[in-house]
């Protein structure tokens, strides 16, 4: 499967990370994975599913009714890295309410299976930090609207491929701030103001990001940060290629 149509698979497996357990099981048979197993607690969410050949971590990103997942947002606090550095203290936090009954199932389910992880937003930085403790046994990781998730050691320490996809002003990928030493891990998938997947320079997306503000303002849309951070974007654009 080529990257972009695995890229548009694990976009729309990401959105359907929002559903609850009994309404994201039908949906993800839907895509052809026969195997599903809902893992909650205290607010934080992972659907695990599978077939004969593929195993997927789903992690849900930012509900904002969830108070917990405020929480984890604005908890920028440096946390240790299991595999060296430093981490966000919040989204390392959610991972940890999880981990446990995430390990147990893989140590059980994974076996010849490849491993894909994928998220948006918070589900992104989660995503993240699950790759860097698994190591190895990640065939890759796809994330949509990530925040950075830890310091330049961390990323340095992660070893499995990743594409970082984010949607022109999406705003969430900008934080936490780089001079705090938080560090973006994976290759750039930049979707510009049109829609399209293009390698831009530093300079070209911010003119990129002044086309896709100047647009949102002439239809009276004030937020086009947010607007852009918005899971069913990513599900579109990389569903039209």
């Amino acid at each position: 499967m080529e990257h972009i149509e695995h890229a548009s698979l694990m976009a729309k497996l990401a959105g359907l990370s929002y559903l609850d357990g009994p309404e994201a099981k039908p949906e993800f048979k839907k895509l052809g994975f026969t195997t599903h197993k809902f893992i909650e607690n205290d607010g934080a969410q992972c659907h695990i599913i599978h077939n004969k050949n593929m195993l997927v971590l789903c992690f849900r990103g930012t509900e904002p009714a969830e108070f917990s997942d405020i929480k984890a947002d604005l908890n920028a606090l440096p946390d240790r890295a299991q595999v060296g550095g430093w981490v966000h203290n919040g989204f390392q936090n959610e991972l940890e309410k999880i981990w446990d009954s995430i390990t147990q199932y893989l140590e059980r389910y994974l076996k010849d299976k490849q491993l894909f992880i994928t998220g948006h937003s918070l589900g992104g930085a989660m995503s993240t930090i699950a790759a860097s403790r698994l190591g190895d046994k990640v065939t890759c990781l796809y994330t949509y609207g990530s925040p950075r998730a830890g310091t330049k050691r961390f990323v340095q320490n992660i070893t499995c491929k990743h594409y970082r996809h984010v949607n022109n002003n999406d705003i969430v990928p900008k934080v936490p701030f780089a001079f705090l030493g938080y560090r973006h891990h994976g290759e750039l998938r930049y979707i510009n103001f049109y829609g399209n997947i293009r390698k831009m320079s530093y300079w070209q997306r911010v003119k990129d990001g002044w086309r896709g503000r100047i647009a949102a303002w002439k239809n009276k849309q004030p937020f086009d940060g947010a607007r852009d951070h918005g899971m069913d974007n990513y599900i579109k654009y990389l569903e039209d290629k």
